[in-house]
């Protein structure tokens, strides 16, 4: 009996890679596109026992370029990175930073007061803190013997 490896009918033979971009390919189509690597801005979230931090890698771009806007358990920071300034017969040789609008909203795991959100930005990176309400803050309840 002869055992033959398993090939996908579009799988080149030759090409030791071909299953792993197609493994690949097919993975990313069950992750949301906010959730994949290279959504801008970059961003890492924590939770604390009454917050939330939310740091955003956003270089290049002045602080009153950024927006942010909260609303119950989502946060938005959304922006514009301008172009530099080049002269007019200048010739790009590589253009790997994206331009333009961007926009990322953040959801977390429970409501956020608008009120007790701050906001810092230093060296191109933004953290922001949100506090949880206190009426939605998890109480203990003490049992009362009979």
């Amino acid at each position: 009996m002869q055992i033959t490896p398993f090939l996908a009918f579009d799988a080149d033979p030759f090409d030791p890679f071909a299953a792993l971009r197609r493994l690949r390919s097919d993975a990313a189509r069950g992750i949301p596109a906010s959730d994949r690597a290279g959504a801008f801005p970059a961003v890492n979230l924590w939770q604390g026992a009454d917050s939330i931090a939310v740091t955003a890698e956003i270089p290049g771009i002045a602080p009153a370029d950024i927006d942010i806007t909260v609303h119950d358990d989502r946060v938005v920071i959304s922006g514009e990175r301008r172009p530099p300034e080049a002269a007019e017969d200048a010739v790009w040789l590589r253009r790997e930073r994206a331009y333009g609008k961007f926009s990322r909203a953040i959801r977390l795991p429970y409501r956020v007061d608008p009120d007790r959100v701050e906001a810092r930005f230093h060296d191109g990176v933004l953290k922001i803190e949100l506090q949880r309400p206190e009426a939605d803050k998890p109480r203990r309840i003490r049992i009362a013997s009979a």
